[in-house]
C-alpha cells in the first residue's frame, strides 16, 4: 500500500497543524469580535484544539496532501488541497456533532470562517513555499547564468520558462518573450513580460542585450527560425533552439534541457510532417517485422520508430556487426524494448537469408541494406550490383517464399535516369518490386519508396561540411550551382512507414521533398550558423563534380507519372511494369558477370538495359493496384 508521507511530510505536517490551530482560533475570533459569550471558551482550551488538529490532519494525510512537494505545487494540487480542506472541515463538523463535547453547539459561522481561513491558508502556505524556492534572490541574476530573451509564447515556451524559474542549474534567466501574435503584447508568462512580435526581435535585442537568443517554437518553419537567427547574428548574439516536433518527441522529458545551438536542419524551410499513427500501428502492432540495413542511418531511425508501434518482434538485420551492436543496444538499454533480435547476416549471402526467414519468419520486412556513396559505387560496380540489386533479390524471394505480408524497399532518386552504376543497380532493384508485386499469385505486398538525400546520414555532405568548419577550412563544394533535395532522417522513416501502410501492389512511390537546395547556399549558412565568415574567414573551395555525379537530381524520371496517394507528402508513380521474364534473364547475366568478376561486361550490360526504354509488360495484372 502507498504510504501517505513523503521524506518532506515532517515539516508540512507541523506548518499544517499551526495552520489548523491557527484558523480554528481566528473563527471564533472573528465570529465574537465583540466579545464571546463564556460558555464558547472550552472550545479555544488546548485540547479542543489538539483534537481539532488530529481530525483535520489525518484527513489532510488520507487526501495525498503528504505526497506532494510544496515547491512543485500546481493548481491541480490547489484544487485537491480544496477537496482536502472541505472534507476536514465536515469530518470535524460530524464528530463534534454526533459526539457533542459541549453542550453549546459550535454556531454554523464558526464552522464556515474556520472552512475559508484553513482554505486559504493551505492554499497561501503552498504558494508562497513555491515563490520563495523560485524566487531570485538579491544579486541572483548574475549567478543564475545567462540572460535570455525567450521566441514563442506558447506551450512550449511556457514549460521551458517554468523549468528555467524552478532549476536555477540549468544557468538561464529569461528577460523578456516575443511572440507572432501581436494581441499577446505586455502579457506576462510566469513573470516575464512579453515585449513585442518577432518582428520586433532585433529591437528588443539591441534594448536588452541578452547573452543568448531561445527559440521555443518547435513548429516554426525553417525559413521563420532562419530570420530568427539572422537577426540574433547581426548583434553578435548566440541563438539555441527546441528541435522540431518530430525530434522533439523522442527526446527528454525536460523541454529546457533540450535547448541545442541551431543548425543548418533547422533553417531549410521544411515543414512539419504529420503522419497517421493509427494506420501505421494497424500494420505494424503484433507482426514479427524485419529491417535490413539495420545499423545504417535509415535502418536505425526504422528500428526506433518501429519500436514504437508495437511489433511482436523487430529483427535487426546488418553485415556490420560494430553498427549492428549499437542500434540494438540503444533499443534495450536507451528505449525500453526488450523484442529485438539482432542477426549479422548478408543480404547477398540467399542460405543464410532463408535460415533468417525460416527462424523467425516476418511479416513485414523493410528493406534498408544498399550502397549509397555515387563515386565509391563507381570504381565498385562489381559490388553495387551484388548487394543492392542481387541482395534484393534475394530477400525479395525470401519475402514470397516464406510468405511476408509486406515489402518495403528503401530507394533514392539516383534511380529516376540512372546515370551511375549506383542509380542503375537501385533502380533495377525498383524493377524487382515491381514485378513481384504485379504477379497474381503472389500475395506479398511488394512497395518501394525513393526519396532523396537525408540531412546527417552518414558521408552525406552536412557532416563533411561541419568537419571542415570545425578544422577552420576550406570547404569543398563540386560545383557552384549544384542541387540537392534533402529531408530529416526521421521525417523520411515516417513517411516509409506511412508508404508501408498504403502498400498498393508492385507500386513505386516518391517522396515530397520540398525545394532543391543550393549546395554552395548550404554550405555558407553553415559556416554562418558556426559563428564565421564565407570566404573571409572560412574559404570555399569548388573542386569539380565527382564520376558520375549529377548537377541536379531529379525524383521523377522520363516517361514516369506522378499521381496523389492517400498522404499529402507521397505521391505515385505511373508506369508501366517491366516484363518479369525479360527482366530475370538480365538479372542472370549480371548475377553471371558478377560471379566472374568481369567488371567490364557487368558496365557494358549494364548500359544495354538502360540505353534502350525498358521492356515493359504486355499487359498489366488485373487488380494489381488494389
Amino acid at each position: 500500500m502507498r504510504s501517505p508521507f513523503n521524506r518532506h511530510a515532517l515539516w508540512q505536517l507541523g506548518a499544517d497543524a499551526s495552520i489548523i490551530a491557527a484558523a480554528w482560533t481566528l473563527a471564533w475570533l472573528l465570529r465574537f469580535d465583540q466579545g464571546r459569550p463564556v460558555y464558547y471558551e472550552r472550545y479555544l482550551d488546548w485540547q479542543i484544539i489538539l483534537l481539532v488538529v488530529g481530525i483535520q490532519l489525518t484527513v489532510f494525510a488520507l487526501a495525498g496532501f503528504y505526497n506532494r512537494w510544496w515547491r512543485y505545487v500546481s493548481t491541480r494540487d490547489m484544487w485537491a488541497a480544496l477537496r482536502g480542506v472541505c472534507l476536514a472541515s465536515l469530518a470535524t463538523f460530524l464528530i463534534f456533532t454526533l459526539f457533542e463535547f459541549h453542550p453549546a453547539r459550535v454556531p454554523k459561522g464558526v464552522w464556515f470562517i474556520d472552512l475559508l481561513l484553513c482554505l486559504a491558508f493551505v492554499a497561501g502556505s503552498r504558494l508562497l513555499a513555491r515563490t520563495l524556492i523560485e524566487r531570485p534572490l538579491p544579486g541572483q541574476v548574475v549567478a543564475r547564468g545567462k540572460e535570455a530573451i525567450i521566441v514563442g509564447a506558447g506551450d512550449a515556451a511556457h514549460l521551458v520558462i517554468k523549468e528555467m524559474l524552478r532549476n536555477p542549474r540549468l544557468g538561464y534567466t529569461p528577460i523578456g518573450i516575443v511572440d507572432d501574435d501581436p494581441r499577446k503584447r505586455n502579457l506576462r508568462l510566469h513573470g516575464i513580460r512579453v515585449l513585442g512580435t518577432t518582428a520586433d526581435l532585433p529591437m528588443v535585442i539591441r534594448d536588452r542585450r541578452p547573452d543568448e537568443v531561445l527559440i521555443a517554437m518547435p513548429s516554426a518553419s525553417g525559413e521563420m527560425r532562419g530570420r530568427f537567427v539572422e537577426a540574433a547574428r547581426a548583434a553578435g548574439v548566440p541563438v539555441k533552439t527546441l528541435p522540431g516536433l518530430t525530434e522533439l518527441v523522442s527526446g527528454g522529458s525536460g523541454l529546457a534541457t533540450q535547448l541545442r545551438p541551431v543548425e543548418v536542419e533547422d533553417v531549410l524551410g521544411r515543414e512539419p510532417v504529420e503522419v497517421d499513427l493509427d494506420a501505421i500501428a494497424g500494420y505494424v502492432a503484433g507482426e514479427v517485422v524485419m529491417v535490413t540495413g539495420a545499423g545504417g542511418s535509415i535502418g536505425s531511425e526504422l528500428c526506433r520508430q518501429l519500436s514504437l508501434l508495437g511489433p511482436s518482434r523487430l529483427v535487426l538485420v546488418d553485415n556490420s556487426e560494430p553498427a549492428l551492436f549499437e542500434i540494438d543496444r540503444q533499443l534495450a538499454r536507451e528505449r525500453g524494448f526488450g523484442d529485438g533480435v539482432a542477426v549479422v547476416a548478408d543480404v547477398k549471402d540467399g542460405f543464410r537469408m532463408r535460415q533468417v526467414f525460416e527462424s523467425h519468419r516476418p511479416g513485414v520486412i523493410f528493406h534498408a541494406a544498399a550502397y549509397k556513396h555515387v563515386a565509391m559505387m563507381e570504381m565498385n560496380p562489381l559490388e553495387a550490383v551484388r548487394n543492392n540489386t542481387l541482395g534484393t533479390r534475394t530477400v525479395a524471394d525470401a519475402a514470397v517464399e516464406f510468405g511476408a505480408k509486406r515489402f518495403v524497399l528503401v530507394s533514392t532518386d539516383k534511380a529516376a535516369n540512372p546515370q551511375t552504376i549506383m542509380g542503375q543497380s537501385k533502380a533495377l532493384c525498383e524493377w524487382i518490386v515491381e514485378t513481384w508485386g504485379h504477379r497474381p499469385d503472389v500475395s506479398t505486398r511488394f512497395v518501394a519508396v525513393r526519396f532523396g538525400n537525408v540531412l546527417g546520414s552518414s558521408g552525406s555532405v552536412i557532416p563533411i561540411f561541419r568537419r571542415q568548419i570545425a578544422r577552420g577550412g576550406p570547404v569543398t563544394v563540386t560545383h557552384p550551382e549544384m542541387t540537392r533535395f534533402f529531408m530529416t532522417i526521421p521525417e523520411a522513416v515516417q513517411l516509409v512507414v506511412q508508404a508501408g501502410a498504403i502498400a498498393e501492389r508492385g507500386q513505386v512511390y516518391v517522396l515530397d521533398m520540398g525545394d532543391p537546395v543550393r549546395i554552395m547556399d548550404l554550405a555558407e549558412n553553415m559556416i554562418r550558423l558556426s559563428g564565421k565568415e564565407p570566404g573571409s574567414e572560412i574559404a570555399i573551395e569548388v573542386i569539380g563534380s565527382a564520376p558520375g555525379e549529377k548537377l541536379h537530381e531529379v525524383l521523377v524520371g522520363d516517361g514516369e507519372v506522378v499521381s496523389s496517394s492517400l498522404h499529402p507528402k507521397i505521391q505515385r508513380i505511373e508506369r508501366p511494369p517491366v516484363e518479369a521474364a525479360w527482366l530475370d534473364e538480365e538479372l542472370a547475366v549480371l548475377e553471371r558477370f558478377v560471379g566472374e568478376g568481369n567488371v567490364v561486361e557487368l558496365v557494358g550490360a549494364l548500359s544495354r538495359i538502360f540505353a534502350d526504354p525498358r521492356k515493359v509488360a504486355t499487359a498489366v495484372v488485373p487488380g494489381s493496384g488494389q
